[in-house]
């Protein structure tokens, strides 16, 4: 779902404001449906003794005429050490707005969502780990009219 909306955080141009509804599956555990895990002596473990947390999130990646690279979170989630770490999630809607800075996403045929995460450490550094699974979806060529979402 896509509209047209009014941009008051900059000039006074109308801006494309996407919605987007989505599903993931994915076994972080495991590191099934394209995630990656760290591997110890052919051990799977994401949850050592040094991570607290994992921040998920999925990431739009989008190139419009004006700008080569966008980039947008849509929404995230904070898996603490203790759950599940298999994710079933459906009919999700994103947290975030999607705005683009213009009218890129009428009629955009390659937006490329992506499932990341990064490893909040007790103590360190923190990596980012990227899943590697990536899925396109194209925007349609009409803007929605309705008030619903």
């Amino acid at each position: 779902l896509r509209k047209n909306v009014e941009d008051f955080t900059g000039p006074r141009e109308r801006s494309d404001l996407g919605f987007v509804t989505f599903d993931i599956t994915a076994d972080i555990l495991n590191g099934k449906n394209g995630l990656q895990t760290f591997r110890n002596k052919n051990t799977l473990i994401i949850f050592d003794w040094n991570v607290k947390q994992l921040f998920l999130y999925l990431s739009a990646e989008y190139s419009t005429k004006n700008n080569a690279l966008n980039q947008v979170v849509l929404w995230d989630k904070i898996m603490l050490r203790g759950d599940n770490p298999r994710l079933s999630l459906k009919d999700m809607k994103s947290k975030y707005f999607f705005f683009d800075d213009g009218n890129g996403l009428k009629g955009n045929r390659n937006i490329t969502l992506t499932l990341s995460w990064n490893v909040v450490p007790n103590a360190g550094i923190l990596p980012l780990v990227t899943g590697s699974g990536h899925v396109s979806v194209p925007f349609p060529d009409t803007y929605e009219t309705t008030k619903s979402y």
